[in-house]
């Protein structure tokens, strides 16, 4: 099974802005963060970006980023 994982500085920085978004009044960005910190990615559960853009229901990709 492949993994991303971050060093400790890393894993501290998500932890930090994760205190942050929780005092911000964001829990589930919080939640995120630590959890990302704690486990890291598991590669083998990641959607491709042209499975998720057909589960939702998203234009095909034309090459022009939209950036507004």
């Amino acid at each position: 099974m492949a993994r991303i994982t971050f060093d400790p500085a890393e894993a501290e920085g998500l932890r930090t802005a994760a205190r942050e978004a929780f005092t911000d009044g964001t829990p589930a960005l919080a939640y995120t963060l630590e959890k990302l910190a704690a486990e890291g990615i598991d590669l083998e559960s990641c959607i491709p970006w042209d499975g998720l853009r057909v589960e939702l229901g998203l234009p095909e990709d034309d090459g022009v980023a939209d950036v507004a």
